[in-house]
């Protein structure tokens, strides 16, 4: 009999995790839990993944506002700071902009347009074509904004950004300077030292900052790269990933090395307990973009800090769509399946180029999969950080 069920995304509930936790132990006996009241089995290949969130906590990944603005002033001891590219963020980037300002005299803060890197708008796009300015090549001051495009609320937050980071340096202490650029080397009329905080275009704005005369360029992925006064730190991503915990605290990014290690416990603990080889991730931002506001959603870093070997790779997929209105398109019934079946049977290891493979997605499996949890998962109260794919790898003809 034919397989009739595809993939599965189960979100599986679980305690709230603290520091501390055998996050490992909690992570198994949830989906092991999960199966029994649900009535399922595992199988191999089927994945477990848990949020970043939750590998953070359980790390006691935090670090203070005061650690964030101690780092700031050994990085940048002149105290005149141009801050560039942050996405406009109350969740990930205010509380960072809190701390930087803190360790800071002065921050002049230069903020993509008409939006951020993420896709949250300071301005309506058919009212930046009509009003000439160029934004390849024009600087704006916060004046010539406002005079151009006057408040600009989010649509979902109804937050004006420019007026409120200007809040958060102010707060600080600080004197704060705002204007619009989208050239990377615009900053350098008003300030010779860079923090520059873009997530996934980082590297080559740092490259551009160094090679045209900055004194001295850090990315937010070098701030809190090791721990100060105790605090929590992440070696490879610093403040990249960073999330508020409170008014005075942030939950960083979990730290890599520990992640390997916790995927490699609970792979180990469910073949223990279940005899089956399945795969296990950590997860944090999906990639994909909203249609209506326009947001991208990856304002993490990676999707995924660490995950097993098996998730390496590539889909290496025939398009059905493609086989059934060409190759076969005299077929139909079970004589189309049966032809399709041997067709994905017969398949080469690599069909990369070929004809029957476009309008297939070719991300890697890791981020695929990591989106699917993230959208399963919600960011709120579902109650569910841990997530069970099953059925991701079987195609039509298993």
């Amino acid at each position: 009999m034919s397989k009739t069920i595809g993939t599965i995304s189960r979100g599986i509930k679980a305690p709230i995790i603290k520091q501390g936790d055998d996050l490992a132990a909690i992570i198994v006996n949830s989906v092991l839990a999960a199966a029994d009241e649900g009535g399922f089995s595992l199988n191999d290949r089927d994945v477990i993944a848990a949020t970043e969130a939750i590998a953070a906590r359980a790390q006691g990944n935090y670090a203070t506002i005061d650690d964030i603005a101690a780092d700031i002033r050994a990085k940048f001891p002149c105290g005149k700071i141009g801050v560039i590219f942050p996405i406009l963020s109350r969740n990930r980037f205010a509380i960072c902009l809190k701390g930087i300002a803190r360790g800071a005299q002065k921050i002049t803060l230069m903020l993509n347009y008409p939006s951020d890197e993420v896709g949250n708008h300071l301005m309506d796009v058919d009212r930046l074509d009509a009003s000439g300015v160029n934004p390849w090549t024009d600087t704006l001051t916060k004046e010539k904004y406002r005079e151009l495009f006057g408040k600009n609320e989010h649509p979902f937050t109804g937050v004006d950004y420019v007026d409120y980071y200007t809040s958060i340096v102010e707060g600080e202490g600080a004197k704060a300077e705002i204007i619009l650029a989208n050239s990377p080397l615009a900053i350098l009329e008003y300030a010779k030292n860079v923090l520059n905080c873009d997530i996934h275009t980082r590297k080559r704005t740092k490259r551009l900052l160094i090679s045209n005369g900055a004194e001295s360029v850090y990315s937010l992925d070098d701030i809190l790269t090791a721990p100060v006064n105790g605090s929590g730190y992440n070696t490879e991503f610093g403040l990249l990933g960073t999330n508020k915990s409170t008014e005075e605290k942030v939950k960083l990014f979990p730290e890599t090395s520990k992640c390997r290690e916790l995927i490699l416990k609970v792979q180990s603990d469910i073949k223990a307990k279940t005899g089956k080889d399945i795969e296990v991730m950590i997860y944090g931002d999906g990639a994909f973009k909203d249609p209506v506001g326009k947001i991208w959603e990856l304002a993490d870093p990676v999707i995924s800090p660490a995950y097993t070997d098996g998730l390496n790779g590539t889909p290496n997929e025939l398009k059905l769509k493609y086989l059934a209105d060409n190759e076969f398109s005299s077929l139909r019934g079970d004589e189309l399946s049966d032809a399709i079946r041997g067709k994905i049977k017969e398949k080469d290891a690599d069909l990369k180029g070929t004809m029957a493979t476009q309008g297939t997605t070719p991300r890697r499996y890791a981020d695929l999969i990591g989106s699917l949890c993230d959208l399963t998962s919600g960011s709120g109260d579902k109650g569910t950080p841990i997530v069970l794919i099953q059925g991701y790898f079987d195609n039509f003809a298993d």
